[in-house]
């Protein structure tokens, strides 16, 4: 078991960020949670630069979770900036989108994506998926180990 390791959110919709954690709570899902509002903001939160540069509370995520439809660098792009770097590659990433695009699947897939869900239709449908998202990646799933060129310093 992994307990509470962090998550990363990337989510440009404040509603949508603000009905997860309400579902995260409802589902006792209780894992620290930073929210980053573009795929740029997420990469300068990995790569602890920008407004991150020398933060002591940038924790490297056990689980990202990533909106596609974001302006400015979305989904795809950032989920492709992860997925080629050496050092952020084996973080697994879950694309949490409305999309049901099979393009977009496919795509998500091919880039390294660990799983691909589309976002449930009300609040009630959002606290099973996060029911769900507890119970299989903080309940069974076996996370890699931080490699040491992870440990931003």
């Amino acid at each position: 078991m992994n307990g509470l390791g962090h998550i990363l959110l990337v989510e440009d919709n404040p509603d949508d960020y603000e009905s997860t954690v309400r579902s995260f709570k409802e589902a006792n899902l209780l894992n620290p949670l930073h929210w980053s509002q573009s795929g740029e903001d997420a990469l300068d939160y990995l790569h602890k630069r920008g407004r991150y540069n020398g933060d002591p509370a940038v924790v490297i995520p056990k689980l990202i979770l990533l909106d596609l439809n974001m302006p400015g660098m979305d989904g795809r792009r950032t989920l492709q900036s992860i997925k080629t770097d050496l050092r952020l590659r084996a973080l697994p990433v879950v694309v949490l989108t409305t999309s049901s695009d099979p393009n977009d699947i496919n795509k998500c897939y091919d880039l390294g994506a660990a799983t691909y869900i589309q976002k449930p239709v009300g609040f009630q449908g959002l606290i099973e998926a996060a029911r769900r998202l507890k119970g299989y990646w903080f309940g069974i799933a076996i996370f890699p180990e931080v490699l040491p060129a992870l440990q931003l310093t």
